[in-house]
């Protein structure tokens, strides 16, 4: 008989009664942070994770969300990881740069998620949930990583995550990251590219850009208001 996974561990804490802040009132109470990941391949439970970005987003005044915050490590390989060459050839990691200055995936994912509270706290919100640009492969190293360090209190969800690729296809028919930028009027430099800093803080941007347009166009009304 396979695991019955039980849904409603993830779901949200029950509101406590009166009128929730505007972003926990956006997104039923869960916080977009949108991550990015640099790897040494494609398979998260034997390659390295070798960079990783989360950028959280606010909200102003007026409704519109705005990118942060960014946090930014270069990570240790775990102890026996695999690394492609391919994968650094892409990328354009150099591991035995002097000026690296690479931490454990422990403390990197410490600091993230130390930051990550706090928006929560700061906005309302009960969960993160993670944004990223086809979000399952980021998603899924980010999972892994966490597994590896036993890290027991993790402030995203588990398997909800929101793909900046989908909504970009819907919104301006392209998928690809840097098409997507060019066609919302977002500048983006293909040499900074596969940065997980560059290429997090342009897919908050996107992300921002399509939900903000989204409200422009009316389509979405806060019925709390």
């Amino acid at each position: 008989m396979s695991e019955q996974i039980d849904y409603d561990e993830y779901e949200l804490e029950p509101h406590s009664g009166g009128l929730k802040p505007p972003m926990a009132r956006r997104f039923r109470g869960f916080l977009p942070v949108v991550v990015d990941v640099e790897t040494g391949g494609f398979n998260s439970a034997t390659d390295a994770l070798l960079e990783i970005a989360a950028t959280t987003v606010a909200m102003d005044d007026d409704g519109f969300l705005y990118p942060e915050h960014t946090y930014f490590y270069r990570i240790e390989p775990f102890e026996g990881a695999n690394i492609e060459q391919a994968a650094l050839d892409f990328t354009g990691i150099k591991l035995g740069h002097p000026l690296r200055m690479a931490v454990s995936e422990e403390q990197a994912l410490g600091e993230i998620f130390k930051g990550v509270r706090k928006s929560l706290k700061a906005s309302g919100c009960k969960r993160a949930v993670l944004v990223g640009h086809n979000a399952s492969f980021d998603l899924g190293f980010l999972n892994a990583a966490v597994a590896r360090c036993g890290i027991k209190r993790n402030p995203f969800h588990p398997f909800s995550s929101f793909d900046t690729a989908t909504l970009a296809g819907l919104a301006y028919g392209q998928t690809v990251l840097a098409k997507a930028c060019q066609a919302a009027d977002i500048p983006f430099d293909n040499r900074e590219a596969h940065n997980a800093r560059y290429d997090t803080e342009k897919t908050a941007e996107l992300f921002c850009g399509i939900v903000n347009r989204w409200k422009e166009m009316g389509g979405w009304i806060d019925f709390d208001e």
